[in-house]
């Protein structure tokens, strides 16, 4: 009997694991990558005796798929995207693929921005309350390396609007779209309708047994839904009810957030939508409430390394547009020296003046081109530097700064530019401010 074939384009997280996903169910697999493979990557296919190539799509195999899975990186318009489409091949995503091979219920949670906060948040709270969860999607573990472990009572996925564009079947229980703002239009023909579109896609296959939580007032969501037939449940989220660090009332139980870690308004929203999901899910309010202090904040989200000569130092790498760096410096309550600058990705700055105006004391650039981040800023911030490396960076900060201050990386932009991804941009960060605490790096 001829296995049916699996290409799979792109080795990275979500491709290998899909690999060895196929490959433990049977299917005949090759992987594709037009870059090289991870040297991690690479030993997990040579380990487990799956073929691939690197460097180019190239070999004859990739004529045989029968099936195409292919990595949330590469655009649908890709050449080999559309050849196979024209055979009426079928492209999926991973997440489409791994989805067809667990048993457990899935939360699906996407947005421009807090969707990585909002995830571990509604995963933490389905923990503590006893339960198998299952925590990865665009953030940690592909789905499909979760589907090859014991199966959970919940998957908890953090999904780009990448990984939407290319689902089938995907269902999950509870879809949560937290907002939807301007970002990746390089890949949406410059089109928030098309960008929206592809959030809207989370619903696409719900039922009336499940459940959409949404915010109110977003008029991209509003175009986009009026078009759609909706079967779950809609759940509007509007202004939260509560204060920053003190409490939140959600649906008339009121939580206490004095030993809860979130800081910033914008959070009083994913944390609204996270107990939303958590309650829909069959969680009670006082194991949500019993949950809440032991939340550890994410890595590189408004995370805090350190303090030095009476500055501190906040990561937020993986503010990567613009209106993430928004709620970032809206949640600023002392002078900031921030850091910002990477790959543009057609940003409008036209939103962060004023909050720079009020709360930005210098700006140090940092990417090989900054001359937009510079010119947009000229007027607004007293002090702009420009720096091409991550020590150059923060060693400019740190000379900027004085006692009170913060320096925050916030870049408002993607990282491929200097860095492999935001996550090394911010590990970046930290380990540089680690060295200057031991005074192992010269700022002279």
């Amino acid at each position: 009997m001829v296995r049916e074939r699996i290409v799979i384009l792109g080795g990275g997280e979500s491709g290998v694991a899909a690999a060895l996903l196929a490959q433990s169910k049977g299917f005949d697999v090759f992987v594709s990558d037009e870059r090289s493979i991870g040297t991690v990557f690479k030993s997990e296919l040579l380990r487990a005796g799956i073929e691939f190539e690197e460097e180019g799509h190239f070999s004859p195999v990739l004529q045989e798929a029968d099936l195409v899975i292919k990595s949330p990186g590469i655009p649908s318009d890709h050449v080999l995207i559309s050849s196979y489409r024209d055979r009426q091949i079928q492209v999926i995503s991973e997440i489409e693929f791994a989805a067809r091979y667990i048993s457990g219920r899935i939360i699906g949670i996407t947005g421009t921005n807090g969707k990585t906060t909002t995830t571990h948040l509604v995963h933490h709270l389905f923990q503590h309350a006893g339960y198998l969860v299952g925590c990865g999607g665009n953030i940690g573990h592909a789905l499909a390396r979760l589907a090859m472990e014991p199966p959970k009572d919940w998957y908890i996925l953090e999904l780009s609007s990448f990984q939407l564009d290319d689902i089938d079947r995907f269902h999950p229980h509870i879809a949560v779209i937290l907002n939807v703002t301007p970002d990746h239009l390089d890949r949406y023909q410059n089109s928030m309708a098309l960008y929206a579109g592809a959030k809207l896609n989370l619903t696409r296959n719900q039922t009336a047994e499940d459940f959409l939580i949404l915010q109110k007032e977003n008029h991209y969501i509003d175009e986009v839904i009026a078009g759609r037939q909706i079967r779950a449940t809609q759940i509007w989220v509007g202004q939260p009810e509560g204060e920053s660090g003190k409490w939140l009332k959600v649906e008339g139980e009121q939580y206490d957030l004095r030993e809860f870690v979130l800081p910033g308004e914008h959070n009083l929203f994913n944390t609204t939508c996270a107990i939303l999901a958590a309650r829909r899910g069959g969680l009670s309010a006082d194991q949500i409430q019993s949950a809440l202090p032991s939340f550890l904040p994410v890595s590189h989200r408004m995370e805090l390394i350190g303090e030095l000569d009476g500055v501190r130092y906040i990561n937020d790498s993986k503010a990567t547009n613009v209106d993430a760096v928004w709620f970032a410096l809206q949640a600023m309550d002392q002078p900031v020296v921030w850091i910002a600058g990477g790959k543009d990705k057609g940003n409008q700055y036209d939103t962060l003046l004023p909050l720079a105006k009020s709360k930005v004391k210098a700006l140090v650039c940092l990417g090989l081109d900054t001359r937009k981040l510079e010119a947009d800023f000229a007027t607004v911030v007293p002090e702009i530097i420009v720096t091409r490396s991550m020590q150059d960076a923060v060693c400019a900060a740190r000379r900027l700064a004085q006692p009170g201050d913060c320096v925050l990386l916030s870049p408002a932009c993607a990282s491929f530019d200097l860095f492999k991804n935001y996550e090394h941009r911010g590990d970046m960060f930290r380990e540089t401010f680690q060295e200057l605490k031991k005074e192992t790096t010269s700022c002279q």
